[in-house]
């Protein structure tokens, strides 16, 4: 029950198959006490509804905010000022810096993603490592390059 609900939700079969094991795993650290929440099962999908909608949210978030910066460093200027071409040399050298201080595994997942346009499976695939794996880095990454990056966006 709590994996169809993440699958409804998510609409990702690997990405509903982690989802309903952080909710189990919570479930197996935290029990529910029954006299607070009532019926385990309505808990158990509100819950499960809940955790996968802000994951969503949190995604989107982030892939916007590497999307923006992609547009800005990727984008070939046309024939701008001095000012204009200054300010883009800056924050194409801040995102190379900040690529730097990710972990070789993350910023070979994150390059592939957005450099080659390739899906968290096909990276996984080209490089012979679990999907979990090419999954936890690329958020792992993308974390960390949005907090190394958020005092210099717009």
């Amino acid at each position: 029950m709590v994996y169809g609900v993440a699958l409804k939700v998510l609409q990702s079969q690997p990405e509903a198959e982690d989802l309903t094991q952080e909710i189990f795993l919570s479930l197996w650290q935290r029990p529910v006490d029954s006299t607070k929440h009532g019926h385990l099962m309505r808990y158990l999908i509100v819950m499960t509804r809940s955790r996968a909608i802000d994951k969503l949210r949190s995604h989107s978030r982030t892939l916007n905010l590497v999307q923006r910066w992609g547009q800005n460093v990727t984008a070939a200027p046309p024939a701008h000022t001095p000012v204009e071409q200054a300010v883009f040399n800056e924050r194409s050298q801040q995102v190379r810096q900040a690529l730097a201080q990710l972990s070789v595994q993350q910023r070979q997942v994150i390059e592939l993603a957005y450099d080659a346009g390739l899906s968290q499976s096909e990276i996984a695939q080209q490089l012979h490592k679990p999907l979990g794996s090419v999954k936890s880095w690329t958020r792992q990454g993308l974390l960390k390059l949005k907090q190394l990056l958020r005092d210099s966006i717009d």
